[in-house]
């Protein structure tokens, strides 16, 4: 038995190390990215195969490999990346997964670097498959090693659902024994991994077979604690994930202002929803207070479960669609769950300064891009040309849409360059969109990895049709905004990618991202944005901070 000091993510890593995992794979999303970091790090050392991957859904297809080949795989991504990758993941369920695989997604409720804050655990409900949402580091670890035995045993993904507070939070985790990695073997029956239509129909039925199981051992599952015995069950307390942690925090102060009562309780970090233990815990309730980090997911699920005499609170409030105790967006925290629990705020330095202060505010830091980053010689390139071709105010002739990555701070001030910023790869199929359209200019901008990540088939869309529109890839030759990992290709073969997409030769233009070319790449910049059909145009410079990475390496 060894302690050591993790942030959630890392004991997620470990947790596969030590449960045996062969291979792991992943795309970098704050708050998962730290995952897959840690088994890259192990692996450099001689440790178990750790890969970044293209995107979140070629991830996801390594790791069937590797399961289809008996060995335990674990998958990292954000949230979001869960969208990306929901084919081969729904697929997975009907699959007769033989080595452990393991999803492990970072949701972000408060959209501290995403944009949305869509809750992963409906994705785990969708495929009919386990989930387990950890509430601090020891059971971040202990779970991911309880996944892969439950992926075996029911012959499923397992879904690990992490938030950010827990991804980026650290504590003493201590670790046990480490289990040898799984020997190669081969399913039998190859009909468990084929989904041809009359194969599929009979490995959903199986899944369907599997639920009951499923669910009793969510049932029983030791996370999944229902605290009855000497408590008020008229008042139950149904809490999730970091939930739990924020509302016993506050439970001595809600003792005390019931007059030592404590609420009757059901804590849930197991799924499908236990539904025995839900209905225990309402037998005799009259109101049930949902705490849960994220959508109200469980809470909409109780309407189904509980008897029409108890009174339901949580973000949804009556179910009308207003708001209920507990806010309906952003994080849960100690005070916001106090609130919802009816308790007075806690006083604060805030709360203790002169009257005369209290409407004193701090100013905005909004982020920025980094000074003397490439972007921002590309971008003042970009509106330069944009302002040359129509010097309308918001230039009504021209779109510029744009990309998920550091490059998306182009739309804040000084550049205020794009008009678009909705999700990876978007910034070409919306340009294709705008110039089908009828927008005479319409510009894409997108950075390299993630032009490699899902921004080609929208460029082989345009090819097809030579569609008049312009591509401006952003190569600063990194995965710079989530900490500077290594992209799939590197920036020299990007150009042989582009033409064998389709794109003219004498319509890709490569350009050095510097200032003292800016007069020059306007100029160039410009006369591809009004060629009449499809133009690539590729800003080169490396990004600085992993400029300076490499050199302190």
């Amino acid at each position: 038995m060894k302690s050591y000091a993790l942030l959630g993510d890392e004991a997620v890593a470990l947790g596969a190390l030590h449960a045996g995992v062969s291979a792991s794979y992943g795309y970098p999303g704050t708050p998962s990215t730290e995952i897959l970091e840690y088994l890259l790090a192990e692996y450099e050392k001689g440790g178990p195969v750790a890969r970044w991957c293209a995107n979140e859904k070629t991830a996801v297809e390594a790791a069937l490999g590797v399961s289809f080949a008996g060995k335990r795989a674990l998958v990292t991504m954000k949230h979001v990346g869960l969208n990306v990758a929901a084919d081969p993941f729904i697929n997975g369920s009907l699959l007769g997964i033989a080595g452990g695989l393991v999803i492990a997604v970072a949701d972000d409720p408060g959209m501290h670097s995403s944009q949305n804050e869509q809750d992963s655990r409906f994705y785990a409900a969708f495929s009919l498959i386990p989930c387990l949402e950890p509430r601090h580091q020891q059971e971040a670890y202990a779970m991911t090693r309880e996944a892969f035995e439950l992926s075996e045993r029911f012959q499923t993904p397992v879904l690990l659902r992490l938030t950010t507070r827990l991804s980026h939070a650290r504590a003493a985790v201590t670790a046990s024994e480490t289990r040898p990695q799984n020997p190669v073997s081969r399913a039998k029956d190859k009909t468990h991994w084929m989904l041809l239509p009359g194969y599929a129909r009979k490995n959903y039925a199986a899944l369907i077979e599997k639920q009951q199981d499923i669910l009793s051992w969510s049932g029983s599952h030791p996370a999944n604690r229902l605290e009855l015995d000497g408590r008020d069950v008229s008042f139950a307390v149904l809490t999730a994930g970091l939930g739990g942690n924020y509302y016993e925090e506050n439970l001595a102060d809600l003792v005390k202002a019931r007059g030592g009562s404590v609420p009757a309780r059901l804590h849930i970090g197991a799924y499908p929803l236990p539904a025995d233990l839900i209905q225990k815990l309402s037998e005799k309730a009259q109101t049930l207070l949902v705490i849960e980090e994220g959508q109200p997911f469980i809470e909409e699920k109780l309407r189904g479960i509980l008897p029409q005499g108890v009174a339901i609170a949580g973000k949804r409030g009556d179910g009308t669609g207003g708001s209920g105790p507990v806010p309906r967006t952003g994080e849960l925290d100690p005070d916001n769950v106090r609130k919802a629990l009816g308790l007075p705020p806690r006083p604060n330095a805030r709360s203790s300064l002169p009257a005369s202060y209290s409407s004193l505010s701090l100013p905005g830091r909004p982020p920025q891009l980094c000074q003397g980053c490439p972007h921002g010689d590309s971008y003042e390139a970009i509106k330069r040309a944009v302002k040359e071709i129509d010097p309308a105010e918001n230039h009504p002739s021209v779109a510029v849409t744009s990309d998920i990555g550091c490059y998306s701070l182009g739309a804040a001030p000084p550049y205020e360059v794009p008009e678009s910023i909705v999700c990876m790869g978007a910034s070409v199929g919306m340009a294709k969109g705008a110039s089908d359209a009828g927008i005479p200019y319409a510009v894409a901008v997108i950075g390299d990895s993630t032009f490699l990540h899902s921004g080609v088939p929208g460029l082989i869309d345009a090819a097809a049709t030579d569609t008049p529109m312009t591509v401006i890839i952003l190569d600063n030759a990194i995965v710079a905004m989530t900490g500077c990992q290594e992209t799939m290709l590197p920036s020299s073969k990007l150009r042989g990618l582009i033409l064998g997409a389709g794109v003219k030769p004498e319509h890709l233009l490569e350009l050095e991202a510097k200032r003292q070319l800016l007069e020059e790449n306007t100029a160039r910049l410009k006369a591809e944005i009004e060629h009449p059909g499809l133009s690539v145009v590729v800003f080169k410079r490396e990004c600085l901070e992993a400029a300076r990475k490499h050199r302190k390496k």
